[in-house]
């Protein structure tokens, strides 16, 4: 067995290509990298990243628990908050998925079944609504999750 150390890779002008064995897993090129995915398909490393993720409670007027690339959340109206980037996006054609209490399986202080749905979405904000299955009533969450794909600016 072979061990390479080093501190530094310089790549070329060129397209780069990663082989082990006789197969090519990683592929490089300006701006893009590819990894080998199932079979022989490739998957851009770019597209497949989450840009933004944000964990929040809407019960106290949209507090950030966590979150990645997420600057402020703004407590719109009950059960609907606005979040803004700390990094734009370069469209408004990003996809998100959103997460509402307890997988929208219920939740105890509302004692009805409760789903966020994705809102409004601008390359530099994005839309939360929580409501209530039961009565449709837009309802305020102690736990609220929502991850973002798509192309930054």
């Amino acid at each position: 067995m072979s061990t390479v150390i080093l501190d530094t890779i310089t790549g070329k002008s060129t397209a780069t290509t990663i082989t082990i064995g006789s197969t090519p897993v990683v592929s490089a090129s300006a701006n893009s990298m590819t990894i080998r995915g199932e079979g022989s398909n490739q998957t851009s490393i770019q597209q497949g990243l989450c840009k933004a993720w944000c964990r929040f409670d809407s019960d106290t007027g949209a507090d950030i628990v966590d979150s990645f690339n997420v600057a402020s959340l703004t407590d719109e109206n009950l059960g609907r908050t606005t979040g803004s980037y700390t990094t734009n996006f370069g469209n408004a054609n990003y996809t998100g998925v959103p997460h509402g209490p307890a997988g929208g399986a219920g939740h105890t202080s509302f004692g009805t079944q409760v789903t966020t749905i994705f809102g409004s979405r601008t390359t530099s904000a994005f839309g939360i609504a929580t409501y209530s299955d039961n009565d449709s009533a837009y309802k305020d969450s102690n736990l609220n999750d929502v991850v973002i794909f798509g192309d930054l600016s």
